[in-house]
């Protein structure tokens, strides 16, 4: 990611800017999948999105690949000794025409179409055939891999490396795409996957029908779950995000000790103040201690109120999980998060003198 475009970006990330590592700390990727996973409860869906872009990497992947070994074998395209290889190269003439006068969000429209001219003119139906009569027995073992997939550490620090990152790069095969493929429809898709998603019906059946019936392993089979996925994480997930991580810099936890501590802190002054006045205290300067635990609970309550804690967002931190922070590097959010922070500490600093001086001038009458 460019900083030069992270500089000039006056405004609030996007999520497709966020899920294509545009942005930085702490409205980048990783602070949205422990978003999802402790906050929002709904991690599958990020993760179903997470998939989907590795498996259109492993695909562009194997498309560059497949083009270079097609020129290398076939040196002289006009003699016409290969079908096979006439059929994919016509395949990569479209895509390059596609690039130049669609743009990259139709790539993968064009990954997909020279996937389906390789598989045309490999004879890759009789293999579509054979895969589908050994799903049973492949969905019993990939079914023993969801779980060590989704577990994670004990100290909280989320994984977002999918399996099939796994795959080495330098070697991806049509095999490696087809499973993919049949690993993301068996973990998020199939009825009682441990990760199964809420999609409508006719998107998944729409999904298992291209996999197992029509043999097919392109990105473009995932197309229309991976828009609702994306859309749904837009209107209800990434609002929610935006609004902790970019107007505020505290966990729920974390503004929850503010909350005990300040009340608490207010709970001290208040005695302590009443105190001194019905025991008519002497002298009566002892009464600018107060400001003390006043400016401790008036704080805590509003870090609490405002999701906001002055004095880290300072520091230029911000809280990722229960007390372990991440430095703010995201320009327009930081001086956000700044801005907000010297309003809060002016709230702090004009209610703390407000009852230090309410308290301090009360005449004492001891009771």
């Amino acid at each position: 990611m460019s900083s030069i475009s992270t500089r000039r970006r006056q405004r609030l990330p996007t999520l497709f800017e966020v899920l294509n590592r545009r942005t930085l700390t702490p409205v980048d990727l990783f602070a949205f999948y422990v978003f999802m996973r402790d906050q929002h409860r709904s991690v599958d869906y990020l993760d179903f999105w997470l998939d989907v872009a590795q498996h259109m990497s492993l695909c562009r992947h194997y498309v560059r690949q497949l083009r270079r070994s097609v020129l290398v074998a076939t040196p002289d395209l006009e003699k016409g000794s290969s079908k096979h290889s006439s059929q994919v190269l016509e395949a990569f003439k479209l895509q390059q025409h596609s690039e130049i006068t669609n743009g990259p969000e139709q790539e993968s429209k064009r990954v997909s179409m020279i996937l389906r001219s390789e598989s045309s003119a490999s004879g890759s139906k009789v293999m579509a055939k054979r895969n589908s009569a050994l799903m049973s027995d492949e969905r019993l073992k990939r079914n023993s891999q969801i779980e060590n997939v989704k577990e994670q550490d004990d100290d909280d620090e989320p994984t977002m490396d999918s399996p099939l990152a796994q795959v080495n790069s330098s070697t991806v095969t049509r095999a490696h795409i087809r499973e993919s493929a049949y690993r993301i429809m068996v973990t998020y898709l199939v009825a009682g996957a441990e990760c199964e998603l809420v999609l409508p019906l006719p998107i998944i059946r729409g999904i298992t029908t291209a996999i197992e019936v029509d043999g097919r392993d392109d990105p473009e089979v995932f197309d229309e779950a991976k828009d609702y996925v994306f859309q749904a994480m837009e209107r209800e997930a990434f609002p929610a995000f935006l609004s902790n991580k970019a107007l505020g810099n505290l966990v729920p936890a974390g503004g929850l000790l503010r909350l005990i501590i300040g009340l608490f802190s207010l709970f001290a002054a208040f005695w302590v103040a009443f105190i001194l006045i019905f025991l008519d205290w002497k002298p009566k300067s002892t009464r600018l201690w107060l400001i003390f635990p006043f400016s401790i609970g008036i704080y805590g309550c509003l870090s609490y109120q405002y999701d906001l804690d002055p004095m880290i967002v300072f520091a230029g931190y911000s809280e990722l999980n229960f007390m372990k922070f991440m430095h703010i590097d995201e320009p327009y959010v930081k001086s956000l998060l700044i801005r907000r922070a010297i309003w809060v500490m002016s709230l702090v600093v004009v209610l703390v003198i407000g009852l230090c001086v309410l308290f301090g001038l009360v005449p004492g009458k001891r009771l």
